[in-house]
């Protein structure tokens, strides 16, 4: 295919724009060139340099050396080419650092999931080849995956065995090349954390999720997606600044700070737009700290405060110190998990069993499966509930809203009531009107 020159700063990369381009490098003439090589006492075929590819990039996309190096670092880290030596460097080298091209089998158009049955039987067999002896990170992968898949872990090893021994078949330089291969498809799949987050550090989070998914290909159909973008903005209209305007003013560029005063994070009467924004999801109401704080005292006349207390201090331990990661674990396992705990939480049995035994040893994430359930719980439980039936009068008695838009929310959608001059009242009751 016919490539135009294309700057390495564009915000899309064409989804086949990798593919091709990497194609175009192993032309036997105008590819990048590349000879026999020696690796330890073995001889590996089709081998090139790190500043033969950067030039080649270079030259064939106009571009400078930096960028030529930046976009060669993200073919390595895509899983197009790998390092013959470092394995868990996966950046592009300017110098006479080994590479290879990985076998089409791998690359990422093939969009072959790595589930993790196979990649099991990866570690299966590299632990009988280097008997035992596996990278920290590999021995922890290994053993979670060993309890995770128990129940066929016969078939695994099995299987990790006749790879094994028909490897063993080969000659020494095709066993090697395929090991490499191998390898360098499962880091790039089952990368180490450390380098998992420099990976993502290449580029943006945004310009990542659009580049991975160009490479990827869609996993929905286009239909449910646009339909879901759709439904997002009919929602969130009302509530984005460049679609709707701030109300009362913008105070950027009125220098009138009524908006702010309105929306502080514990105001005492908040406004309609930010209770409405309540009722989109639970996430919402949580992240607003006033909602948060209306749907505790909520929980707590339905005595189920003990939900999000939890919720609250399993994000307390996701984001807070690593020096109070123990003594927080603790804490939570005496006042939400332990058998007559006081604020004992209702949680599946399975999903005790594992929090239970993860506060072992405890790491800011232990807590996740039992949060999700919560949350899910609190979400399909008391949000709706909560939204319903409680009558934001009180909220908005204080407010300039008094008397004019007078709402409550039911089932997440927000629904006009007559205004409060139009409410008939009971002469005993003095101005307190009716039940509506």
């Amino acid at each position: 295919c016919t490539l135009n020159p294309v700057s390495i700063n564009q915000k899309f990369i064409c989804k086949w724009f990798m593919h091709a381009i990497v194609v175009e490098m192993q032309d036997p003439k105008n590819g990048v060139k590349n000879s026999v090589q020696k690796l330890n006492v073995t001889t590996i075929p089709h081998a090139a340099a790190g500043n033969d590819i950067i030039a080649w990039i270079n030259t064939k996309m106009k571009t400078t050396v930096e960028e030529a190096q930046v976009f060669g670092t993200m073919l390595v880290a895509y899983g197009y080419i790998y390092p013959l030596k470092n394995h868990n460097k996966l950046v592009m080298c300017n110098d006479s650092s080994l590479y290879r091209f990985q076998t089409p089998y791998f690359w990422p158009t093939q969009k072959w999931v790595p589930e993790d049955s196979d990649y099991a039987i990866y570690l299966a067999k590299r632990n009988i080849r280097k008997k035992g002896q596996l990278e920290p990170y590999e021995q922890t992968h290994y053993n979670h995956l060993h309890e995770w898949l128990n129940h066929k872990w016969e078939f695994i090893v099995m299987q990790a065995t006749e790879q094994y021994k028909a490897g063993r078949d080969r000659n020494k330089p095709d066993r090697v090349i395929f090991d490499c291969q191998e390898r360098a498809y499962w880091m790039v799949n089952r990368p180490p954390v450390s380098l998992w987050l420099f990976v993502r550090g290449l580029v943006c989070t945004h310009q990542w999720l659009l580049v991975k998914k160009a490479l990827m290909g869609s996993k929905v159909k286009s239909s449910v997606s646009l339909g879901a973008l759709v439904k997002y903005i009919t929602t969130y209209k009302n509530h984005d600044p460049f679609l709707a305007p701030c109300q009362p003013s913008n105070p950027w560029q009125t220098d009138h700070d009524a908006y702010w005063t309105l929306n502080m994070r514990r105001v005492e009467a908040p406004t309609k737009m930010r209770v409405e924004r309540w009722s989109f999801s639970l996430f919402e109401l949580l992240t607003d700290l006033r909602g948060r704080d209306d749907f505790k005292i909520f929980l707590k006349k339905e005595f189920s405060g003990e939900n999000l207390a939890f919720w609250e201090a399993a994000e307390e331990l996701k984001w807070g110190t690593a020096s109070s990661m123990s003594t927080k674990a603790e804490t939570i396992f005496k006042t939400f998990l332990a058998p007559g705990a006081p604020r004992w939480i209702n949680i599946d049995g399975r999903t005790m069993g594992l929090t239970v035994k993860g506060l072992e040893h405890p790491h800011r994430y232990v807590l996740e499966a039992a949060q999700t359930h919560v949350f899910l719980l609190m979400k399909k439980v008391s949000l709706q509930l909560h939204l319903t039936l409680i009558i934001h009068e009180d909220m908005f008695s204080d407010s300039a809203l008094t008397g004019k838009a007078l709402r409550f929310i039911s089932l997440g959608h927000i629904l006009p009531l007559p205004e409060v001059s139009n409410i008939q009242r009971d002469p005993e009751e003095g101005s307190e009107p009716r039940d509506s």
